[in-house]
């Protein structure tokens, strides 16, 4: 039997090899079982691996055993002796017993997830289009009929329920759920539950959805269900597969890039996805559609790919390359970095090049940035861990590509294939949105690419490779300061992969087309046209206004367009009346049509800033228009002098609700001690008690930071500030 379809879902069990699920053309959903064999290496000392053979050989599992020669990224050719067993789902208990064993030997290929495995073996993944033949429910073959690559792949019918809480969970014990399902939408009483039970397992058979998509899912609802249905012993088929229960991730907090990262306990299911929202990686940047261009690309299963770190998605990528080119995968990274004196790690870690802003307002200026410089740097320039580095020559390499440029190229070029038809698509197509999630989650796989470079526990990672990255941007940037400087123009601003500059006039379009051609011509590397300011003003720091800032600017296009970086309204700890202020400001200054006429707009400045304060004074701002959102750096019990993030926290302590370090805490400014109130609390804040003039300080300082860069002082007197600023 032959059946086409999209590749749904792909685990092990432990009869027959792999489940396959697919959404068939014909509507069906098609569970199929694929004997699967899989292999890991081991290296070392001849004798070490003949006693290996001999251990394996008197186990009761029958394990396959043969001598090889597999290529090491950094060794080359190695005898290795291969094990492979005749079941996935078997390979993790045998190899916890091999390594520890024998711990004195080198592992490859030990614990790559079965769908990498089967992405490189078999060209399908994720979401893919593909035909499979079929002997009763087995797979005898199965073709992809589609690419990870496509800008358009033909999408799956997939089938979507939705479930969500009428309130937080970790605010207020929620008393009613909402089902939404086609064009059916209705809200059950969570009390008793065994009329919600009754009601969803209906849903669940009659709809039989492929989604579930959740709010608090992971960390609250899946777990009440799962109490319930012990309590009433109400049978609830959250999984398609009755052979498997529900996959549960305990929580776990983390440090990463300089923080402390909290996250939620997982629920995952076979057979049928379920994704919280309130628990997926960047959801709130790229949504659904990004999940699963995340899953199409990594080869992930949807439910790992929509939560995992964009650094593991790039990593499972790396695996997938190197099973498709022979290129063995250390179980462990051996590879340590080169000894260097203390003058060549100076000269080699220098990062990326960092200008001095000049401060202040400038008009009609032209920005230009690298498009996924980094990326672009180790495509173009072939950056690997196992290829040699001879020099700074920006010129496209002739080697063959290494590992990591032909994990990337693929990728790189359909982000820029996105963006180049976002660039050309009216507003009003239908498919912008679809095309702006996908790019953005290819931008952070992007993005982390270049951190693993040199990450020290990266499969792939080598310092040496992510050093030689950063100074080809440095010289990239230092060739396009040059080529814009030939052109006579004025550079005001450097940062890692973007420059502004400016002639003194309004800039002409064959101009503009000019540079980027110069820039691109002299640098190797694709350059794009961010915009071309009416006015953008570079921020000095809040300490030392004599010291400028590299990433504090805001600026206006010609098409009225407002771009923000390091002010209050792009933190993410900052109370939403600040952030809506500011925004509300810059709005206004937006319409001037020249920096010269932005004094125009103060009256109107100042109308909206008084109408904010006196809204504050009057305890007419909605509640969570106050609220701020700040992390805990760390547990409890370990803070001397408590934050007011920790302060909060040890309100919601003593009702019960325990915080770890990384979770983020929310919470609202009063008067005197504790000086906060958690807004998880169960009970609601008094708003007589709510620090007015310790928000109105924090607001006055949102304002001064873009009056203060936006319009001169001396554009206004004394007068005028006392109004913009009251006391």
């Amino acid at each position: 039997m032959r059946i086409s379809g999209w590749l749904f879902d792909l685990y092990p069990n432990r009869e027959n090899g792999l489940t396959l699920w697919l959404i068939g053309d014909d509507g069906q959903r098609h569970c199929l079982q694929h004997r699967f064999p899989v292999r890991f290496y081991a290296a070392g000392a001849s004798n070490r691996l003949r006693a290996l053979w001999k251990y394996l050989d008197e186990m009761e599992m029958p394990v396959k055993l043969s001598r090889a020669e597999r290529r090491d990224l950094y060794s080359g050719l190695i005898p290795v002796l291969a094990c492979e067993v005749a079941n996935p789902a078997a390979l993790h208990e045998l190899f916890q017993q091999v390594s520890q064993a024998f711990p004195d030997l080198t592992y490859y290929d030990a614990d790559i997830h079965p769908a990498l495995r089967y992405a490189a073996a078999m060209g399908v993944f994720p979401l893919a289009r593909c035909e499979v033949d079929t002997l009763g429910n087995q797979v005898q073959s199965i073709r992809p009929l589609d690419t990870r690559w496509e800008l358009e792949p033909t999408l799956a019918p997939l089938r979507t329920l939705s479930l969500e809480p009428d309130d937080d969970p970790a605010c207020r014990t929620p008393k009613g759920m909402t089902f939404q399902y086609e064009r059916c939408r209705y809200r059950l009483a969570l009390e008793p539950a065994r009329a919600v039970l009754i009601n969803l397992r209906a849903v669940l058979e009659r709809f039989d959805p492929d989604l579930i998509l959740t709010n608090h899912g992971d960390t609250w609802l899946i777990p009440w269900l799962a109490d319930k249905v012990k309590e009433t012993n109400l049978p609830l088929p959250m999984n398609r597969d009755p052979g498997h229960g529900i996959l549960t991730h305990k929580e776990h907090t983390y440090f990463s890039y300089g923080k402390i990262v909290y996250r939620g306990q997982q629920s995952q299911f076979f057979g049928r996805w379920h994704l919280d929202k309130q628990n997926t990686m960047l959801w709130s940047d790229y949504g659904l559609d990004g999940a699963l261009e995340m899953a199409r690309v990594t080869c992930l299963p949807v439910q790992e790919a929509a939560r995992l770190s964009p650094g593991s998605g790039i990593s499972a990528m790396q695996f997938v390359t190197a099973m498709q080119t022979g290129i063995l995968i250390p179980w462990h990274k051996a590879e340590p970095e080169k000894p260097k004196t203390a003058l060549e790690l100076i000269r080699a870690d220098m990062g990326g090049m960092v200008y001095q802003p000049s401060i202040g307002l400038h008009e009609n200026v032209i920005g230009i940035d690298f498009v996924s410089m980094y990326p672009g740097i180790m495509v173009h320039f072939n950056i690997s861990p196992e290829v040699p580095r001879s020099g700074l020559a920006l010129e496209p390499c002739t080697e063959e590509p290494g590992l990591i440029p032909q994990t990337l190229a693929p990728l790189l070029k359909k982000r820029i294939a996105y963006k180049s038809a976002l660039f050309e698509m009216p507003k009003w197509d239908e498919r912008r949105e679809k095309y702006k999630a996908r790019s953005s989650a290819e931008k952070w796989l992007l993005v982390t690419c270049f951190g693993y470079l040199g990450y020290k526990n990266a499969r792939f990672g080598r310092i040496e490779s992510h050093e030689a990255v950063t100074a080809y941007g440095r010289e990239a940037l230092l060739r396009a300061k040059e080529a814009a400087e030939e052109l006579g123009y004025e550079i005001l601003h450097m940062y890692v992969d973007g420059l502004w500059v400016k002639n003194g006039t309004k800039p002409a379009p064959e101009d503009i087309q000019k540079l980027l051609e110069k820039v691109a011509r002299r640098t190797g590397l694709p350059i794009a046209l961010d915009g071309i300011y009416r006015w953008v003003a570079f921020l000095p720091s809040q300490l030392d206004k004599r010291i400028p800032v590299a990433n504090r600017y805001f600026g206006v296009f010609q098409d009225g367009s407002i771009k923000v970086r390091g002010i209050e309204c792009r933190r993410r700890d900052t109370a939403p009346l600040l952030s809506k202020t500011q925004m509300g400001i810059l709005e206004i200054m937006a319409k001037a049509p020249q920096s010269r006429a932005l004094r125009d707009t103060l009256p109107a400045v100042e109308r909206f800033i008084n109408l904010q304060l006196r809204a504050l004074r009057e305890h007419r701002v909605p509640l969570e228009d106050l609220v701020i959102r700040q992390r805990l750096s760390r547990e409890l019990d370990a803070y001397r002098t408590p934050s007011p993030a920790a302060r909060a926290a040890k309100q919601l302590a003593k009702v019960g609700k325990t915080m770890r370090a990384g979770q983020s805490i929310r919470f609202i400014l009063t008067r005197g001690k504790p000086g906060v109130h958690a807004w998880d609390l169960p009970t609601e804040i008094d708003r007589k008690t709510i620090d007015i003039q310790r928000y109105q300080t924090l607001l006055q300082r949102a304002v001064a930071a873009v009056l203060d860069a936006a319009i001169p002082t001396e554009l206004f007197d004394e007068k005028e500030m006392r109004l913009l600023f009251p006391t």
